[in-house]
């Protein structure tokens, strides 16, 4: 019995823990998060402008407005979506502004990672 016991306890010890962490359920929750937060500021004086301003983002051939809800200060769209994304800020009184860096949207075992960025822009 000690035998069975000693064997038992060696074999046990041996596991990988990482091979144990797989088999434990992973939960993700139904929420939509976005791929991507954009705030527009203004150069002017750094406000944020979310007035008459249109933001597009676009990977390829997908395109997609962005939403400011209201009483927000970001215009939010991407929802669960990753991807390469250059960003078109357009506004009345302001030089369109168009990214020449990519975003890039990745995700993680349940949802997209939300990236975060601010983007000033230039009056005219």
């Amino acid at each position: 019995m000690k035998k069975l016991l000693l064997i038992l306890l060696v074999v046990c010890s041996a596991c990988n823990l990482d091979e144990q962490e797989t088999l434990d359920p992973i939960f993700c929750t139904d929420e939509l998060r976005p791929g991507l937060e954009i705030t527009v500021l203004s150069s002017v004086d750094s406000s944020i402008i979310t007035s008459g301003i249109t933001v597009v983002a676009k990977d390829g051939e997908y395109t997609e407005t962005l939403v400011n809800f209201n009483e927000t200060t970001i215009f939010v769209g991407a929802f669960e979506r990753t991807g390469t994304y250059f960003i078109t800020i357009t506004g009345e009184g302001f030089q369109e502004f168009s990214s020449t860096m990519p975003i890039i949207v990745d995700k993680d075992i349940c949802h997209v990672i939300t990236e975060s960025r601010e983007i000033i822009i230039q009056s005219n």
